[in-house]
C-alpha cells in the first residue's frame, strides 16, 4: 500500500505539475495574444501604409482607396465649411489643385480661398511664357504616364479651354490616342549619328544584382545615402544608366533611397524607358495645358489671386500637444503685413522650390553676374517655420549645397530649314506636323555637358508662327568645357549654348557659328535647386503633409513627404494637396492609392526580362552559394506554370492580358 500510494502520490504531482503548466501556458498564450492585439491596434491607428486601412482614417485624418467606386464618387460636404476658409501660400500646381479640391469635394464657397504669389503670374515651376525681352522660355518638362491617379482624378473635373464640354483629362486622353507617344532616336554619338542603343539596357549580370540589391534594401538602410554607395561602374556605364539619369536627372551623388522609390514607383514601365512610349505629354507648354484651366475654373468659383504677395513667415502656438498656425507674415508690394489666423482658417504651404532663384540669361548673355534673379522666398520661409518645431522638417538638407543640385535648361527658337533638317535626319519625323517629334529627350552620350534635347509637339505655345520650332534643351554637367564650346554652359550665352546643341545635331562646323548667332533665338536659365530634392535624407527630413498635432496647417509639394510616391512629377505636387485637403477639411473620400505595380508579379516578372535584354531570370548566373538556390528552385516549381512563364518569358505577355 505504501509503495502504491508514493505512485499515486507522484502521479498526482504529475497530473497537477501538468495542469499548471498547461495553466501557465494558456496565460503565457493568452498574454501574447494581448500583446499582438496591442501591437496591431497601434500599427493601425499610426499606420502610413497606402495598402491597409481600407476606410478608416489614419492619424493625418485620410484614407487610401483604389478602383472606381471611390473614383466615381461625390463626398458629402464636410460639417462646418461655410465657417473655414483657406490660405494658400504660392500658386504652383500643388496649390492649385489644392485649391480646387477645396472647391470640389471640400465644397468651401471660392470667397473664402485666397491664394498668396510673390510672382505676378501663377504657375510656379510649371512655366512657359513669350518674354517680351527674351522670347520663348520653358524651363522644364513634364513628363505623366496612365497611373498618376490623383492628377487624373483632378483633371477629370477642370473644363478645357479650347473644347466646349470636355475636361483637360478628355483632351488629354483624345490626344495620346491618336498621337501616342515613342522615340525614334534615344541616344546620338559622333555629332548626330544614331547610338543604336536599340532599346537595349546593356546591363551585366552583376549589374542586375546591384539593381536588384537596392530593390530590396529596407527604407532605414538607405538613409543619406548616395546611389554610388551602391551601384559601380557595372551600372553607371550601363545604357540603363543613360536612360535613368537623362530622363529623370539623378546623379551618381543622389539618394539612393528616391532611386529605389523611382525603381518600384514605376516598375510597369521599366520596358518603356528606351523608347519613351511609357510617356504621355500635353499639347502646348504646361502653364498653357495644365495651369491656365485651373486658374479659370478658381476664378469662375470666385477664388481670390493675390499677386506680388511674399509670404515670410507663418507663426505658431503650441497648446496642449496641438500646433496651431496663428499668424502669416507677408511682405505685399514691398510693404510688410501680417493675417490673424484662427484654427478655422486653414493655411496651406508650398515648402521648397525646385526653380527658386532661377537666374535668367538671353540669347547673348549668360546667366551669371547682373543676369536678372527671380526669387519668391520658398526656402526662407520653410526654414522660418522649420525653426519652431522639428516635425516641420529640415530644408537645410536640401539647399545647402547648390554644386550638386543645380543644371541648366535653354530654349531655343528656329525656323531655319538647314537646322530642322538635321533635327528631321535624328528623329525621323517633321517637327512642323503638330504632332510627337522626338517622343522624349534626345540624348548626346559622349557630350561632355551630358547634353540632352527634346521637340515636343510643336506649336508649343498657342501663339507660336507656324514656321517657328522650339527646342527645349537641358545639360547635367554645367561646370565642365563643352565639345565645341570650349567653356562650362553655365558661363555660356544663348548663342553658345545653341553652337554646342549644333555641334551635336551634327552641323558643319565651318557653318554652326553663323546659324547659331542669326538663325535661333535662346534663352538659358540656370536652376540652382532643380534637384534638390533628390540629395540624400532620411525620415523626418522632409515634413508630413500634415505635421503630427497640425490642426489648421499643412505642406504642399515636391519637399512634403507621403508615403511610397515618387518626387519630381506632376502627381505628387496634386497627391499631397489632395491629402492636405482631405485631412485638414475632413472630406470623407479615399485619396487614390499609389498604382501598385511593385506588387504585381506580372509586371515584375517582366521587367525582370526587360532589364536583362529579354533573357529568362533563370539564365542569370547568380554569385557564389546563392547559385547553388537555382536546383532547388527548378524542383521546386517543375511542371507548374511559373517554370513556363521563367523559361519562356513571352508567357508573361499572354499573362498581362488578364
Amino acid at each position: 500500500m505504501g509503495k502504491k500510494s508514493t505512485k499515486l502520490g507522484v502521479a498526482s504531482l504529475i497530473v497537477a505539475g501538468a495542469g499548471i503548466a498547461a495553466v501557465a501556458a494558456k496565460s503565457k498564450k493568452t498574454e501574447e495574444k494581448k500583446r499582438v492585439k496591442e501591437i496591431q491596434k497601434e500599427e493601425h491607428d499610426t499606420f502610413r501604409n497606402t495598402e491597409r486601412g481600407k476606410y478608416t482614417k489614419n492619424s493625418k485624418g485620410i484614407y487610401y482607396s483604389n478602383g472606381n467606386y471611390e473614383a466615381f464618387a461625390r463626398p458629402e460636404k464636410p460639417e462646418g465649411v461655410d465657417n473655414k476658409s483657406a490660405y494658400l501660400v504660392g500658386s504652383g500646381l500643388a496649390s492649385l489643385a489644392a485649391a480646387c479640391f477645396l472647391v470640389r469635394d471640400g465644397q468651401m464657397k471660392g470667397e473664402n480661398i485666397h491664394i498668396l504669389e510673390a510672382m505676378d503670374i501663377a504657375g510656379g515651376a510649371c512655366d512657359g511664357i513669350n518674354d517680351p525681352t527674351r522670347g520663348y522660355v520653358m524651363r522644364g518638362g513634364r513628363e505623366m504616364e496612365n497611373h498618376f491617379e490623383c492628377l487624373w482624378d483632378l483633371f477629370r473635373s477642370i473644363p478645357s479651354i479650347e473644347i466646349p464640354g470636355a475636361s483637360v483629362l478628355d483632351e488629354y486622353y483624345w490626344l495620346n490616342k491618336h498621337d501616342p507617344n515613342y522615340s525614334l532616336c534615344r541616344a546620338t554619338v559622333n555629332r548626330g549619328e544614331d547610338a543604336h542603343t536599340d532599346g537595349k539596357f546593356n546591363l551585366s549580370q552583376k549589374g542586375c544584382m546591384e539593381i536588384m540589391k537596392l530593390f530590396f534594401t529596407k527604407d532605414e538602410d538607405l538613409y543619406d545615402k548616395k546611389i554610388e554607395d551602391f551601384f559601380d561602374e557595372e551600372v553607371f556605364d550601363s545604357d540603363f544608366w543613360l536612360y535613368w539619369r537623362t530622363m529623370f536627372a539623378f546623379e551618381n551623388w543622389h539618394s539612393a533611397l528616391e532611386m529605389k522609390l523611382y525603381i518600384q514607383r514605376f516598375i510597369h514601365h521599366i520596358g518603356g524607358l528606351p523608347d519613351f512610349s511609357a510617356l504621355k505629354f500635353t499639347k502646348y507648354n504646361q502653364y498653357e495645358s495644365l495651369i491656365l484651366p485651373m486658374q479659370k475654373y478658381l476664378e469662375a468659383a470666385g477664388v481670390k489671386f493675390q499677386f506680388n504677395t511674399r509670404v515670410d513667415n507663418v507663426e505658431f502656438e503650441f497648446k496642449d500637444g496641438k500646433k496651431i498656425a496663428k499668424k502669416i507674415v507677408c511682405t505685399v508690394d514691398g510693404k510688410e503685413k501680417s493675417i490673424d489666423l484662427t484654427e478655422n482658417d486653414l493655411v496651406f504651404v508650398t515648402n521648397g522650390s525646385c526653380t527658386e532663384g532661377t537666374i535668367y540669361g538671353d540669347h547673348t548673355h549668360a546667366p551669371v553676374g547682373d543676369a536678372e534673379v527671380r526669387t519668391s522666398g520658398c526656402w526662407s520661409l520653410w526654414k522660418n517655420i522649420a525653426k519652431q518645431d522639428k516635425s516641420f522638417g529640415h530644408p537645410e538638407k536640401f539647399c545647402s549645397d547648390i554644386e550638386k543640385t543645380n543644371w541648366e535648361s535653354a530654349t531655343v527658337t528656329t525656323s531655319d530649314e538647314k537646322i530642322i533638317s538635321y533635327i528631321k535626319n535624328i528623329c525621323k519625323r517633321d517637327p512642323r506636323t503638330g504632332k510627337v517629334v522626338t517622343g522624349g529627350i534626345v540624348s548626346c552620350k559622349d557630350s561632355r555637358w551630358l547634353l540632352s534635347w527634346t521637340i515636343n509637339r510643336q506649336g508649343q505655345f498657342k501663339e507660336q508662327k507656324k514656321d517657328e520650332v522650339c527646342v527645349w534643351v537641358y545639360s547635367l554637367f554645367t561646370d565642365v568645357a563643352g565639345d565645341y564650346i570650349k567653356k562650362p554652359m553655365k558661363e555660356c550665352t544663348g548663342e553658345e549654348i545653341t553652337a554646342e546643341w549644333l555641334y551635336h545635331l551634327g552641323v558643319p562646323v565651318d557653318e554652326i557659328d553663323e546659324l547659331a548667332k542669326n538663325h535661333c533665338n535662346t534663352t538659358p536659365t540656370m536652376m540652382p535647386f532643380i534637384t534638390a530634392f533628390f540629395m540624400p535624407r532620411r525620415k523626418g527630413d522632409r515634413p508630413d503633409v500634415i505635421p503630427d498635432g497640425c490642426v489648421n496647417f499643412a505642406f504642399l509639394g515636391q519637399f512634403a513627404e507621403t508615403p511610397r510616391d515618387t518626387i519630381f512629377t506632376t502627381e505628387y505636387s496634386v497627391r499631397t494637396a489632395m491629402e492636405a485637403v482631405y485631412g485638414l477639411l475632413g472630406v470623407d473620400r479615399g485619396v487614390p492609392e499609389v498604382w501598385g505595380s511593385v506588387y504585381d508579379v506580372r509586371d515584375l516578372l517582366d521587367s525582370s526580362v526587360k532589364l536583362m535584354d529579354g533573357k529568362s531570370p533563370l539564365e542569370i548566373e547568380l554569385p557564389g552559394p546563392l547559385n547553388a538556390l537555382k536546383k532547388p528552385l527548378l524542383k521546386m516549381i517543375k511542371g507548374t506554370v511559373i517554370e513556363k512563364v521563367l523559361k519562356d518569358h513571352n508567357v508573361i505577355k499572354d499573362y498581362m492580358k488578364y
